[in-house]
């Protein structure tokens, strides 16, 4: 693929930048302090269509390219990486899997609320005992009359203190291990759904990581995402998507630290002359850069193989890997070039050094994409 900036994505990218830095900029440092989420910031997101970016306009939504939608996130999580998270996931993993796998009815129903904004997505998966392997889900949906009642909690759900329409993954065949799991739409409000104690993480602080619980959850039938026995084609599907919206949050966090280092290393001086004169500088400065581009342009090929209708799972996996391995390096360098003053909570890049590591584990851990890697590339003809 060949990628060459359109004036539309250019467009996208200085509009949904002077947006991030105008209204997430002076509350970045103190919301990821106070691990508070910023509602409202959101209510000023909803109005621009950052919760309905690939959906169809006439379910409320932007209906944008995965080129646009990644810039989105890229330029969000370059200032505040808990927004990006927030939006990048209910789109890609809380939105996409009900337009793939709903019914016209689901859709109709889920959709416009989710696209506004008014409602948030989430997908739960993660257990205290099932991660990686979602096969070992334990979180049971028992079907009894028109309902299938959910049993089982949730843990690490990004967005789980402020979702309104999470999808959670359960088995409903126990006899089927790996093949029996189904997704369901649970609303907020349905007795016996709760959500648990908000996280208190090393990095993303600003978005509301919670635990959910289901206690005899009942779920009408018809919130079944696609048929009994899908949970793992959604998931992977869902997962699939998401590790385009996670690379270019990767991507959008080491661009940040990146463009602090630039200018730190211009105005630090050392043996009265800024620290950018020095080679080891220069170097470090330019591996980042060029890093970057690359991890960007991983991202881009992933959108632009989504957007043709190819299968994109090794592209997904492939720029998720290498981005979020940019990122922690990147944010590691910055670190290093702010020297003691890059560990200090008065200089963001501390804060870029916290949030990128976490990109290498939600989404599929880093061992988690080279596996999916290492099959697509061993299936593939010479």
């Amino acid at each position: 693929m060949v990628f060459n900036a359109c004036m539309k994505h250019k467009l996208v990218r200085r509009s949904v930048r002077e947006f991030a830095e105008a209204e997430l900029g002076p509350i970045a440092h103190e919301i990821d302090r106070e691990a508070r989420f910023p509602k409202e910031v959101v209510e000023k997101m909803r109005a621009l269509n950052f919760f309905g970016l690939q959906v169809p306009r006439k379910y409320g939504g932007a209906e944008a390219d995965s080129i646009s939608y990644a810039i989105t996130i890229e330029e969000i999580s370059r200032v505040s990486g808990a927004l990006g998270l927030c939006v990048t996931v209910h789109n890609s993993v809380g939105v996409y899997p009900i337009l793939k796998f709903g019914t016209r009815e689901q859709i109709e129903r889920f959709v416009p609320g989710l696209a506004t904004g008014g409602h948030i997505g989430a997908f739960c998966i993660t257990e205290a005992n099932a991660g990686s392997d979602a096969g070992g889900v334990e979180t049971s949906a028992v079907p009894d009359g028109d309902s299938y009642v959910i049993n089982g909690t949730k843990i690490f759900v990004t967005n789980g203190g402020v979702c309104t329409t999470p999808l959670v993954f359960a088995i409903t065949d126990p006899d089927r291990p790996g093949r029996g799991a189904s997704v369901f739409i649970v609303e907020k409000g349905t007795p016996g759904f709760t959500v648990g104690e908000i996280e208190d993480l090393c990095g993303m602080r600003a978005n509301p990581v919670s635990s959910l619980f289901f206690e005899d959850c009942r779920v009408p039938r018809e919130n079944l995402l696609g048929e009994a026995g899908d949970g793992l084609k959604i998931g992977f599907d869902a997962l699939d998507t998401g590790r385009i919206g996670i690379g270019a949050q990767a991507v959008g966090i080491a661009q940040a630290a990146y463009e602090a280092s630039v200018k730190y290393s211009k105005e630090r001086q050392q043996f009265h002359k800024p620290i950018s004169s020095f080679q080891s500088v220069q170097n470090t400065l330019a591996d980042m850069a060029t890093e970057i581009d690359a991890a960007r342009l991983l991202v881009y090929r992933a959108c632009d193989a989504k957007d043709g209708g190819k299968a994109f799972g090794k592209e997904a996996a492939m720029a998720k890997l290498y981005a979020s391995t940019v990122a922690t390096r990147v944010t590691g360098g910055a670190v290093g070039i702010h020297g003691g003053y890059g560990y200090s909570r008065e200089y963001d890049v501390e804060r870029y050094f916290r949030d990128a590591k976490v990109t290498e584990i939600y989404e599929g851990t880093s061992d988690i994409q080279r596996m999916v890697i290492s099959r697509a590339v061993i299936s593939e003809p010479i």
